[in-house]
């Protein structure tokens, strides 16, 4: 029998190669490592050697002549050079010694160039490389301005060339300010040099032709941008260096077609998605030469387009500093139209392109130039973020805009313009998360884990919940599909910044210019507002109008916001706002038909809220007071006004239908009315008529004198009494807005009155009946006959006396 077989397994061939090809990667990895350490060191000793090369270039050496000897030294050098045999060396040789000496080039000269010492004619490159290292400035002097020219080269080496120029010395400002007021002359000074001998029209005509040669050129890179971005994209860059425009006489006409052009190319070829830059890992994944040709163009595309918002940018700060640079070919008195252009590209940009990439950047340019002095660039900015927060149905943009202005009215001490916080009025915000909404919130829907699966569905079973789960994955993805709790959660932010900054400026400026539009905030937000700040913010606005320092329309505010809270989420609350009644019943009788007419829209919101939704609360004799004094306010406000009065009259009579005792002569109970009295419980109004309502019979427009019929029938559901389906279906608002005047023009047309004046004139005699005027006649004639004597009448006077 052989030796006996080793229990011990021999490895497998497979297991071999797969050893080997472990060990080789093993080498591969700490041969590269090796290479590493060694390379990093070269750079480090490569570092260190131009470290010491440049400080020994900065020291400046020193001849040796300027070397203090001590007097010793001196005594020994002469005693040591005079016991020297001068017979074996001549004159001439002592001379070049001495000269040598003097010199010290293996002293004195540059330690970087790595050049021999006594070396013979320098090499050419090393010439024109030591000439370009001389700076190229033009050196300035009093009244002399010099010009550096192009150099000579010879044989003995390179000639600098240089001439200069007379300058008319300038008298400077005392201020700068008024360089700023000054008409710029600029370009015609830069365009002296190509207009000198020509007449104003040939001036103008060879304008003309550089411009619409710039014209042609921004057209045609514009056109093979547009037809090929992929590979076209060179184009982009060239275009946009026409923004340097050095031309005085084209420049800023050059300039604004080259942004507004560089605008719509942006917004043509932008994709409608966000380029995110690519990692390490996929930059070295190999890739299709499509997908390599696409990566290339989205790099190159988000690249130009951050160029050119920094050229933007570079307009905006350059108009707002209002200094001019030594090359720049555009005069001060053009960078606000340049700014005005760049301003409204950048605004263009924020609303065509919210999803792509520097948005934010954008909204952090223009939201400081929501409160620049400018009112043009101001109106263009808000009037851009208003257009942003309507379209915005995400809510990501307007949450990042919300947080840049309020760090701007946080920065200024809220010292901003009111049409800065009016733009957040803008916000499309209908539903937010509220305390209680999150207490009660249901756990979230979430999918089986495969524990689950197994235990409670089948194997057919789960196969079928696992591509249902998938399908709905890529159904979400392949939409990108927006949660609505999303949406909701941005939405809370949002508002929770906006409440955030009207209350800071409720707490500490009370008396800002910026009062009025935070209560007109608060009453157009004031349904989402959360359930614990009720009892402050209630306290404050009651303060507020009490103070008197508020207008009518404030005041109004006010008291809509306070029953806009509680009329949704305030209803729990106890309260029972009797002074707020009573606010808005003295200020109906202040508005009118001027100014105050625009009022009457808050109005009807704070009626609707305080009598027809709130009529449980509300009394009779409250009722009965308003509709009285609404109806006393018909008479003195437009047309439109009057139509939307009468209207939340008549919902406020079918509210409370005793009203009708106000269509009666007969005293309800004791006392007078009132109409001087405040108090809408103590004015007894049930002691009064609705006369109003016939004077308004005889109104001009139609629709009123229909709303004063049917009032004073008591507002009637059929017969003939009663208004059609299209006045009965609409609301106070509705009808309000339909009837305005905003187009110049009743509606429906109102017929002009009748004209009262005759077509001409007849003799009066004619009008007169036939005795009478025989009567007339006659006592006329015998007056005409009989001649006064007054003598004769005073002594009978006299007499009887």
């Amino acid at each position: 029998m052989g030796p006996p077989r080793s229990k011990k397994r021999r490895p497998t061939f497979r297991r071999l190669l797969k050893t080997s090809g472990v060990k080789l990667e093993n080498k591969l990895k700490n041969r590269q490592f090796k290479q590493q350490n060694a390379d990093k060191k070269q750079r480090k000793d490569q570092k260190r050697m131009r470290q010491a090369m440049k400080g020994s270039t900065l020291q400046t050496p020193r001849p040796l002549e300027t070397y203090r000897k001590r007097p010793e030294e001196e005594e020994q050098e002469e005693e040591f050079l005079e016991s020297l045999p001068t017979d074996m060396m001549d004159e001439d040789d002592l001379q070049q010694m001495t000269t040598m000496a003097r010199k010290a080039s293996f002293i004195t000269r540059d330690l970087s160039s790595c050049g021999p010492v006594h070396g013979g004619k320098k090499r050419s490159s090393d010439v024109v490389r030591s000439y370009e290292k001389v700076p190229r400035k033009i050196a300035k002097m009093q009244e002399k301005e010099v010009i550096h020219l192009l150099p000579i080269k010879d044989k003995s080496g390179v000639i600098p060339q240089s001439m200069e120029r007379v300058v008319e010395k300038q008298p400077e400002p005392e201020e700068e300010d008024d360089d700023a007021d000054k008409p710029d002359e600029e370009e015609s000074e830069g365009a002296s040099s190509c207009y000198v001998g020509l007449t104003p029209e040939q001036r103008e005509q060879l304008r003309n032709q550089k411009l619409n040669g710039k014209k042609h050129c921004i057209a045609n890179l514009a056109s093979a941008i547009v037809s090929d971005p992929m590979n076209n994209m060179k184009c982009v860059k060239e275009l946009r260096g026409m923004l340097m425009e050095a031309d005085p006489s084209v420049a800023v006409s050059v300039r604004k077609m080259v942004m507004v052009s560089l605008m719509e190319i942006f917004k043509d070829i932008a994709p409608t998605y966000r380029i995110r830059p690519l990692t390490a890992e996929e930059k070295s994944v190999k890739v299709k030469k499509e997908t390599k040709q696409l990566r290339e163009f989205e790099e190159g595309l988000v690249s130009q387009y951050k160029f050119y918002l920094e050229d933007l940018e570079q307009t905006i700060k350059d108009w707002k500093q209002k200094k001019r640079k030594r090359s720049q070919a555009v005069g001060l008195q053009s960078y606000l139209s340049l700014a005005e252009v760049a301003v409204r590209c950048l605004s263009e940009l924020l609303l065509a392109l919210p999803h792509f990439n520097f948005h934010n950047n954008i909204v952090v340019i223009l939201v400081p130039l929501m409160n620049d002095p400018t009112r043009k660039v101001s109106d263009m900015c808000c009037d851009a973020f208003k257009k942003l927060f309507q379209q915005d149905k995400g809510g990501v943009a307007s949450l990042a805009t919300v947080r840049v202005i309020s760090g701007l009215v946080k920065s200024l001490n809220y010292n901003v313009r009111p049409e800065v916080l009016q733009t957040l009025l803008s916000l499309r915000i209908k539903e937010v998360e509220m305390k209680k909404d999150l207490e009660a919130s249901a756990p979230k829907k979430r999918f089986m884990t495969n524990k689950d699966k197994k235990k409670n569905l089948s194997r057919m079973q789960r196969k079928w919940k696992k591509a249902e789960e998938k399908l709905e994955k890529e159904l979400l993805e392949a939409e990108a599909f927006e949660s609505k709790e999303k949406k909701i959660k941005l939405h809370t932010e949002t508002l929770n910044i906006v409440f955030l900054v009207y209350f800071r400026i409720l707490k500490k400026a009370q008396k800002s210019i910026l009062l009025p539009v935070v209560l007109e905030g608060l009453a157009n937000f004031a349904h989402l507002i959360n359930l614990e700040f009720f009892d402050d913010l209630l306290n404050v606005l009651q303060n507020l109008i009490q103070s008197g320092d508020l207008t009518n329309r404030e005041c109004l505010h006010c008291i809509q916001t306070v029953f806009t809270i509680l009329s949704g989420q305030g209803d729990a609350l106890n309260i029972d706002p009797l002074n707020f009644y009573s606010q808005l019943y003295r200020i109906l009788l202040r508005l009118h038909a001027g100014t105050p007419n625009y009022d009457i829209i808050i109005v009807l919101r704070c009626l609707d809220a305080m009598l027809t939704r709130r009529r449980k609360q509300v009394s009779l004799q409250r009722a009965m007071a308003f509709v009285k004094r609404l109806s006393v306010l018909s008479l003195h406000v437009l047309h439109n006004s009057s139509v939307g009065i009468l209207a939340a009259n008549r919902a406020t009579m079918h509210s409370f239908p005793k009203c009708d005792f106000l269509l009666d002569n007969e005293i309800q109970g004791s006392g007078f009315y009132l109409p001087e009295l405040d108090e809408p419980e103590h004015c007894n109004a049930q002691n009064t008529a609705l006369w109003e309502l016939h004077l308004l019979q005889r109104h001009y427009h139609p629709v009123v004198r229909r709303f004063a019929v049917h009032l004073s029938r008591g507002a009637p559901s059929e017969g003939t009494a009663s208004l059609s389906v299209d006045l009965s279906r609409r609301s106070p608002l509705e009808l309000l807005e339909d009837y305005s005047l905003k187009d110049m023009a009743f509606n429906p047309p109102v017929a002009p009155p009748g004209s009262k004046k005759k077509d001409h004139f007849v003799v009066g005699e004619t009008l007169l009946d036939g005795e009478l005027q025989k009567l007339v006649s006659r006592v006329l004639s015998l007056v005409e006959d009989t001649q006064p004597d007054f003598a004769a009448t005073y002594t009978h006077i006299r007499a009887q006396d």
